[in-house]
């Protein structure tokens, strides 16, 4: 009975840390990490295993993100040392070969369900939403669904992209680059002395070293990020512009058939010439 106890302490120990770590995911992703490198700093400060890549510094520099990998760090400590304790109370105690082995197939049976639940599409989006409203309700991070909010779907993001020497944008003022015309619109800069410029104007000048985060279609942006400053990058931005005006013609198109099929839908049948 003791080692049927251990095996439910132990399932009970790791699916508290699955949602530990999915917690701090969520949280992470929330102070503007991507959900990539969220979810890789969270299973990295909670295994102990170290992170080393370039969001590193972002995750270390930025306070809440500290604070986040702190927690986990501490709930690490917890967590491990009492799965630890759980499985030696689970098979240290006397009992039959029957015993033990049933006791070995309830262990495998609870890790297969919490791993099947885990990798489920349906349970993460319940999971998620319902950690975000918790977060939103009980603590200071800006919880709000940016993907909502921006319609980020279809081949539309926001990514950034940081200026360098030769790059088409640099030393130009914002107006000038007419990114707008490419359905390209800047959210905000952050500049190389650490200062953040938010919904910047016209006159604001792109220097080197200037860090923008864009929302437009992935392949606009992705050419805007290699187009160099020369004949050629001319070209390619009124190529950009006529491409932008035909995505736009569709898009009218497209509403304009909506409208119509809708209009056709509420249209009252005729009654056949009575």
């Amino acid at each position: 009975m003791l080692g049927i106890i251990g095996i439910f302490a132990f399932i009970i120990v790791l699916s508290l840390s699955l949602i530990i770590t999915r917690i701090a995911t969520i949280a992470l992703t929330l102070t503007g990490l991507s959900t990539q490198a969220s979810r890789f700093q969270a299973r990295s400060a909670f295994t102990g295993t170290g992170f080393t890549t370039d969001e590193s510094r972002e995750v270390v520099e930025h306070p809440v993100r500290r604070k986040i990998i702190m927690w986990l760090m501490v709930a690490r400590s917890a967590g491990f040392l009492t799965i630890i304790l759980t499985l030696i109370l689970s098979f240290a105690t006397s009992g039959t070969v029957q015993d033990n082995l049933i006791k070995l197939f309830a262990l495998l049976g609870g890790v297969v369900i919490l791993w099947v639940l885990s990798v489920n599409d349906l349970v993460e989006k319940a999971l998620n939403r319902w950690i975000a409203r918790a977060l939103k309700k009980y603590t200071d991070l800006d919880t709000r669904d940016y993907e909502g909010l921006l319609k980020l779907h279809g081949d539309y993001s926001v990514q950034e992209i940081i200026l360098e020497q030769g790059d088409w944008l640099v030393g130009k003022k914002l107006s000038e680059s007419k990114l707008t015309a490419e359905g390209i619109s800047v959210l905000g800069i952050y500049r190389e002395d650490g200062s953040y410029v938010g919904a910047p104007s016209g006159p604001t000048d792109l220097l080197k070293e200037d860090k923008l985060i864009l929302y437009g279609r992935d392949q606009s942006l992705k050419n805007l990020d290699q187009r160099r400053a020369d004949y050629r990058g001319d070209l390619e931005h009124r190529k950009a512009v006529q491409e932008q005006k035909r995505v736009k013609a569709e898009q009218e198109a497209q509403e304009r058939q909506r409208k119509k099929e809708e209009k056709n839908q509420t249209k009252p049948k005729s009654d056949g010439g009575q």
